[in-house]
């Protein structure tokens, strides 16, 4: 009820007083590390953390999963912290901690009251530059990470379908390895390579602090100095330049059949732009374009059309997230409804999408999505936590605080034409990969069982 009621007034156009004010402070230590403070006061807690601006994408050939697995190594202590007492002392004072590793970043945070970010600083610091590792530490943690592929790659025919179709999409790019990294590769990896990696990239310089809560920026500039301020840069550290796509010239296509499938589908990628800094319009039409075909379900083109009045689908998606700092994906997914084969679904998506670009955008969809989206800007910004995500995935991903402050104000720009030609930019299907998950696949390769 009370999102209706945001949802109307937006739509009437009368002014909605933010759920939280967005008090944004920035400033830069001497030794090159970027900040970010978010007030936020209505409960005395705060969120700290530390994005480094290096991940899967950027580890050396050869040597997939380091990224992935120095994460888990941060946390086996410091001459000052020993294996384990970070985590303990987080706990002991009634926080929270997480980390996590994407293809452009790696971050940690910590949840805490208010008056434990000093101490979070002091901790985070101290294994920014004095981590410790024995051989038996980077071994024990190996074989994690392996059951952890094990269990969320491996046991998943899913997962493997998609590992499979992110190789096939980027030719050249190293978004084609997964993040957690190749099976083989992850074997290999040792203490030499782990230590390589972490100082190579785990310096000041190489990344950003962001606080978000019940906190004076002034003071938050103090501990910041205090804590970071005395850690060393690293000589050399250069801007990002990964390996470009080549033109792609060819459609790829996978079929990927295991008996553990429990739902075929067809799902298609393409090869997309992403949000560049100053420069947003595009993929805030992608974004509108992937909510318009199948972004809410039953009222979206796909779902009308696939779901409602054919009949052929039980579920129909597009995606699409322009948070990266090279080239993303479009896609679409069909899922079938019994008896209809992947063959089937595919040529009603093309159809459906031929459509969808001859008749153009419907207006008033369009006004009904920007009226959604404004009301989910506005109550995302109930998550202090979410806040300094959104905050830390745009800065680590090229973009800058202005562009994440600007970016409602360019979707709300966006026009049925911009959407339009965003469209016939993207659905290009040499820059593409179909695939067809299924259980099983004949002789003649055509998909029966459903």
């Amino acid at each position: 009820m009370r999102l209706l009621i945001l949802i109307a007034t937006l739509a009437l156009g009368i002014p909605v007083l933010a759920m939280a004010a967005q008090n944004i402070t920035t400033f830069k230590l001497d030794n090159g590390m970027d900040a970010v403070v978010i007030e936020d006061h209505r409960a005395p807690v705060v969120t700290h953390m530390v994005w480094y601006k290096v991940g899967a994408a950027d580890e050396e050939a050869g040597k997939s999963g380091i990224a992935h697995l120095l994460e888990h190594l941060m946390f086996k202590g410091t001459k000052k912290f020993g294996p384990g007492e970070f985590s303990r002392i987080v706990s002991a004072n009634g926080g929270s901690e997480n980390a996590f590793t994407s293809y452009d970043y790696t971050g940690y945070f910590q949840r805490v009251a208010a008056d434990r970010l000093e101490l979070m600083m002091k901790m985070e610091a101290d294994r920014m530059r004095g981590l410790i590792l024995t051989e038996e530490d980077v071994f024990t943690e190996r074989d994690v990470v392996l059951e952890e592929r094990n269990s969320r790659t491996e046991n998943n025919p899913g997962s493997l379908f998609s590992e499979q179709r992110m190789a096939a999409l980027y030719l050249n790019h190293p978004y084609g390895v997964p993040i957690i990294g190749w099976k083989h590769e992850i074997k290999a990896l040792n203490r030499k390579d782990a230590f390589a990696f972490y100082k190579k990239f785990y310096a000041p310089n190489n990344a950003i602090l962001i606080v978000a809560g019940d906190v004076d920026p002034a003071e938050v500039e103090r501990l910041a100095n205090k804590y970071y301020g005395k850690l060393k840069p690293t000589e050399g550290i250069e801007k990002r330049a990964r390996p470009s796509e080549p033109p792609q010239l060819a459609e790829r296509r996978l079929r990927f059949a295991d008996e553990r499938v429990s739902q075929p589908y067809v799902i298609r990628t393409y090869l997309a732009p992403e949000r560049n800094a100053g420069d947003q319009k595009t993929a805030a039409a992608l974004t509108l374009l992937a909510e318009l075909l199948g972004g809410d379900g039953l009222s979206s083109f796909l779902g009308q059309k696939l779901q409602l009045e054919q009949k052929l689908a039980l579920h129909v998606s597009a995606f699409y997230d322009g948070l990266s700092l090279d080239k993303s994906g479009f896609g679409l997914v069909v899922v079938p409804v019994e008896g209809v084969s992947l063959q089937e679904a595919e040529d009603a998506m093309d159809k459906t999408l031929a459509e969808f670009m001859k008749v153009g955008v419907n207006a008033q969809h369009l006004a009904r999505l920007k009226v959604q989206i404004r009301a989910s800007g506005i109550y995302s910004r109930d998550s202090v936590q979410g806040l300094a995500r959104k905050y830390g995935e745009a800065l680590t991903s090229g973009l800058t605080v202005q562009d994440v402050e600007d970016w409602p104000a360019i979707l709300e720009a966006v026009t049925p034409a911009d959407i339009i030609t965003a469209a016939e930019m993207v659905f290009d299907r040499k820059k593409s990969v179909t695939g067809w998950l299924m259980r099983t696949e004949t002789g003649d390769n055509k998909e029966v069982s459903q």
